[in-house]
C-alpha cells in the first residue's frame, strides 16, 4: 500500500513547479495522468542537452510515476474529453495563464456543479489578484523581484540567483502540501476546493529569517557571501589544500573550535565569547580564523573538528556529492529502466515512510505513451473511438 493509492491526479502543467507537485503525488502512489500537447508535449522534453535516448534530463527530473496522454485542448472535442477526465479525477493541477481554464468553461461554478469532489490546484506566477496577476511567472524573475537575489552573491559583488530554479521547486512543494491538506479536508466535508500557489508568494516566504529581521527592525538586508546574518563564524574557509564549510551555531561550538585551533583564549574574549558579539565583530572573527585554517590541509581540520562535535564539511562538487558513500548508503541515486533511453540514473525520493512507502514505480513516460490506455480505462472509449480521435488530430 502507498499513501495515495486510489487517488487520480490530472496533471495539466508543464515545465517545473506543477510537474514537481504532480510527481510528488505520484511518488506517494497516486495515478497521475499527464496531459500534453500532441506532437511536442511538455516544453522541457526539448530542453537540452543533455539527452539520453532522446529524453531530456530536465524532463526526466520532474515526471516519473506518470502516464502521458496527448490531447489537443484547443479543439472542442479535446475540451470535452478534458471535462470528462476532470470528473474522473480527485485532483487537477494546472499552470495555464490566469483565466485559461475558466475561459474554456471550467470555472468555479462548473466545478461545483460537475466535479464537486475534485480539488483544483492552480499554480501561477503572481496569484489571482493584484497588479501583476495577469503576468506569466518565471523563476528568475521571482528571485529578482522578491529580494532573494539581493541577498545572494559576494559581499561587494552583484546579486546572484540560486543555481537551480529553486522558487519553481519550492512552489511545487507548497502546492503539494496544499493539495494533501485539501484531500484531508475532503475526507471530512466530502467537497473539493480550489487551491492556489504562486511563485511570487513562494519567493517572499523563502526570505524566512532575513525577511523577519527586516520586518522587525526596518534595517535593510545585505549580502554576506556565504556568511549568515545571525551567526558567526558561519561560512567557508580556505585551508592549505581546499575549502571547508563551517556553520558554528552556538557558543559551546565556538569554544571547541577555538580549542582545536590552538586559541582557547578566544572563547573568553568578551568580543567573541557570545554569538551577538561575534555577529557585531564579524570581520574580526573571520580575520582571526582565516590564517589559522590556511596552515593545515582540509582533511586534518575535518578530523580534528568532527572529533569534538564541531560541524564542518568539505565543499563538494555535484559529481562528488552524487558519488559520496553516504549518498550511496541512503540510496539517493537510483536507476530507472526507460523504454527508449534504457537505464537512466536519477536522484531518488528524499524521505521514507515505514508503513506506506513512497516509490519510483514508473519512469517518465514517452509522449502520448498511455493515451489509448487512459481513454479506454478511465473514460471507457473503445478502439474505434480512439482511432477516430487520432485520425482527427485530437490525440
Amino acid at each position: 500500500m502507498q499513501p495515495l493509492d486510489g487517488i487520480r491526479v490530472l496533471d495539466l502543467s508543464r515545465v517545473l513547479a506543477g510537474p514537481v507537485c504532480a510527481q510528488n503525488l505520484g511518488d506517494l502512489g497516486a495515478d497521475v495522468i499527464k496531459v500534453e500537447r500532441p506532437g511536442s508535449g511538455d516544453d522541457t522534453r526539448s530542453w537540452g542537452p543533455p539527452f539520453q535516448g532522446g529524453e531530456a534530463a530536465y524532463f526526466v527530473c520532474a515526471n516519473r510515476n506518470k502516464r502521458s496522454l496527448t490531447l489537443d485542448l484547443k479543439s472542442d472535442r479535446g475540451r470535452v474529453i478534458l471535462g470528462q477526465l476532470i470528473q474522473h479525477s480527485d485532483v487537477v493541477i494546472e499552470n495555464f495563464k490566469l483565466g485559461t481554464l475558466d475561459g474554456w468553461g471550467f470555472d468555479a461554478a462548473w466545478f461545483t456543479a460537475q466535479a464537486p469532489r475534485t480539488i483544483r490546484c492552480s499554480i501561477t506566477g503572481y496569484g489571482s489578484k493584484g497588479p501583476k496577476a495577469h503576468l506569466p511567472g518565471y523563476d528568475f524573475l521571482a528571485q529578482a523581484e522578491s529580494g532573494l537575489m539581493s541577498i545572494c552573491g559576494p559581499v561587494d559583488g552583484d546579486p546572484v540567483k540560486y543555481g537551480v530554479s529553486i522558487v519553481d521547486f519550492c512552489t511545487g512543494q507548497f502546492a503539494t502540501i496544499a493539495i494533501l491538506s485539501a484531500l484531508q479536508a475532503r475526507a471530512v466535508t466530502g467537497r473539493g476546493q480550489a487551491v492556489e500557489a504562486n511563485l511570487y508568494s513562494t519567493s517572499l516566504s523563502m526570505l524566512i529569517n532575513v525577511g523577519a529581521s527586516h520586518l522587525m527592525t526596518g534595517n535593510p538586508a545585505r549580502r554576506l557571501g556565504n556568511g549568515h546574518p545571525n551567526a558567526v563564524p558561519y561560512r567557508e574557509f580556505t585551508c592549505a589544500d581546499g575549502r571547508i564549510a563551517l556553520p558554528i551555531g552556538s557558543d559551546a561550538q565556538f569554544a571547541k573550535l577555538a580549542e582545536v585551533m590552538g586559541h582557547p583564549e578566544w572563547a573568553q574574549d568578551p568580543r567573541l565569547a557570545q554569538m551577538p558579539q561575534r555577529v557585531e565583530n564579524r570581520e574580526m572573527v573571520e580575520q582571526l580564523l582565516e590564517p589559522v585554517f590556511a596552515t593545515r590541509p582540509a582533511q586534518d581540520w575535518l578530523d580534528a573538528l568532527q572529533a569534538v562535535g564541531v560541524p564542518v564539511s568539505l565543499i563538494a562538487t555535484v559529481a562528488q556529492a552524487l558519488a559520496s558513500p553516504h549518498t550511496e548508503a541512503l540510496g539517493m541515486v537510483t536507476t530507472m529502466d526507460h523504454p527508449t533511453a534504457g537505464p537512466v540514473r536519477t536522484i531518488n525520493i528524499p524521505y521514507d515512510l515505514s508503513e506506506t512507502p513512497a516509490a519510483i514505480t514508473a519512469p517518465p513516460p514517452t509522449l502520448g505513451q498511455h493515451s489509448a490506455e487512459i481513454l479506454r480505462d478511465v473514460l471507457g472509449l473503445d478502439a474505434s473511438d480512439i482511432a477516430a480521435l487520432q485520425k482527427d488530430g485530437v490525440l
